[in-house]
């Protein structure tokens, strides 16, 4: 028999190549722009707005979810670098799970990834309209969102290296922000900067009730807003068919995670836990504003709510820009209108960013109708829709691994490390999130909506395929 790699490159595994079929798109990503995108993707509105809900119900333990949660993601994001190894694409997870885990598989998984970024680039736009509101209050939060959505369909409009140049500043600044605030953090430890050193220590993080507050038991419950919080991680695999030398470019932005994630994440919670005391944070409001409002540096505050209301465009650019490239090729693959594969002049595929935008803009009418709950909401969803991605890259690899052993498939020189005990590990781990979300009242609508959105899919799936059968049989 035949197998599918086989059909794609030719008889004798050894010579897959490295590079991506050939999409239409231009390799005009540098290794600058996904180094950096690499660097400060990671880095969202979940660590800047919503960190602020976590540290007020966990105290100084979020520290202990961000570090296991990353461990988690490290083992997502090494199955994907040696998928990506094997075979470089834009289509990365959808194509994945099309080859390894059946039609099906592809068709939900690539729709789940379109409308994890959807619903990802709402909770931005909520976030986006909140933080421009510090300067406006009068102006209405769906006004400055839709502006904002705009600007940057726009700028994805025009090319991909606009697009990535304009995610090499938003990551660029994010990334300054925070090495700023451990800097400014630990000179008020230290030397007992400013008006915060009198009252600022380390011992903020286990002297005010413990390190754990109020139990372990409420730690593990804010587990999905801090899977959440790393939503966007995997945006290096999208960029896989437009990016120059993409397997020593994705090779050493997965490589660098732990060090990402052990400064980006675990350093900033130390450093604002250490110059406050937990129970001064509040939910709703940006941690890194309250420390820098409290160290007392003239315009501090109103320069960190412009870095956070970077994050948030960030996301949100990354968002229009992966859903654009998803949508673009499920409709390659028959399984979105195909009006929606074309390209424009520039190589970006035009109706799918316009088709994904006006879709997010449903975001913007979410926050007239319910501004309190519209990010708890839309927040939920989008991790329900990321947890099925990451579940689906996992097991993905597994069936990859074993068509390795069989001999069918090569051995790449990136292999992830423990496969497949890693891979059954970070499953469970994921599982265990979505047991979370039910157990909590706010979040369990993201079930109710994902129970809904699957049972959709299958119905378009099937009469997909009715129609395509009576196709041939009139042919």
């Amino acid at each position: 028999m035949t197998s599918q790699v086989d059909q794609r490159y030719g008889s004798d595994p050894a010579s897959v190549s490295s590079d991506t079929p050939d999409e239409g798109y231009q390799r005009r990503l540098t290794s600058r722009q996904v180094q950096m995108m690499s660097l400060g993707g990671a880095i969202g509105v979940g660590l800047f707005y919503g960190a602020g809900e976590g540290i007020s119900r966990t105290g100084p333990s979020l520290i202990a979810c961000y570090a296991g949660a990353g461990v988690i993601v490290f083992f997502i994001m090494r199955a994907l670098g040696e998928l990506l190894t094997y075979h470089p694409t834009s289509g990365s997870f959808a194509d994945y799970a099309r080859e390894f885990l059946g039609p099906f598989a592809g068709f939900v998984t690539g729709w789940s990834y379109w409308a994890w970024w959807v619903t990802a680039c709402m909770a931005e736009v909520t976030a986006a309209g909140h933080y421009i509101a510090y300067w406006w209050p009068a102006v209405p939060v769906w006004a400055t969102a839709a502006t904002a959505l705009g600007i940057l369909f726009v700028a994805n409009l025009i090319s991909v290296h606009v697009f990535g140049e304009l995610e090499f500043w938003f990551c660029t600044i994010k990334v300054v922000a925070i090495i700023g605030l451990i800097v400014i953090g630990a000179g008020v430890l230290f030397f007992g900067f400013s008006s915060a050193g009198s009252t600022a220590s380390v011992t903020h993080l286990w002297g005010d009730g413990g390190f754990a507050p109020h139990g372990a038991t409420q730690a593990v419950l804010v587990m999905p807003g801090v899977f959440f919080a790393y939503l966007g991680v995997e945006l290096v695999g999208v960029t896989a068919g437009e990016a120059k030398n993409p397997k020593e470019t994705l090779r050493k932005a997965i490589n660098t995670l732990p060090v990402r994630i052990a400064i980006f994440y675990i350093g900033a919670l130390v450093v604002l836990l250490s110059v406050l005391s937990w129970t001064e944070y509040s939910p709703g409001v940006s941690p890194f504003v309250q420390v820098f409002a409290k160290v007392g540096i003239p315009g501090a505050a109103g320069i960190m709510n412009f870095v956070v209301l970077t994050a948030a465009l960030s996301s949100c650019n990354s968002g229009i820009y992966s859903s654009g490239r998803m949508l673009r090729g499920l409709a390659a693959n028959g399984e979105a209108p195909d009006a929606v594969r074309k390209l424009s002049g520039r190589q970006v595929p035009r109706a799918a960013l316009m088709l994904s935008t006006l879709v997010m803009g449903a975001g913007v009418v979410v926050n007239a109708v319910s501004p309190d709950k519209a990010f708890v909401y839309i927040t939920a969803v989008g991790t329900c829709a990321g947890l099925w991605t990451w579940i689906v890259i996992l097991a993905a690899h597994l069936r990859y691994r074993v068509r390795v052993r069989a001999g069918v498939l090569p051995v790449t020189d990136f292999r992830m490390p423990g496969a497949p005990v890693t891979n059954w590990i970070a499953i469970g781990a994921l599982a265990c999130v979505v047991i979370l979300v039910a157990m909590n009242s706010d979040t369990r609508l993201a079930l109710y909506v994902w129970v809904v959105w699957l049972a959709l899919l299958s119905g378009i799936y099937r009469a997909r395929i009715r129609s395509s059968r009576s196709g041939v049989s009139e042919a």
